[in-house]
């Protein structure tokens, strides 16, 4: 809801929330061979709200 974004935008440190495009581009590279080295690993696609 707008209400709630307003809330949760200022807490983010990029100041906006993700794009879906965002978030595909994540899964993308996970499923790709450029991340065939990566496993057990957590992604937080949140724009740094969580360190």
């Amino acid at each position: 809801s707008p209400e709630t974004e307003k809330e949760l935008v200022p807490e983010i440190p990029m100041h906006r929330l993700g794009t879906t495009e965002e978030v595909a581009n994540t899964i993308y590279f996970l499923c790709s061979e450029q991340a065939a080295y990566v496993n057990g690993a957590e992604i937080h696609i949140n724009g740094g709200q969580h360190v």
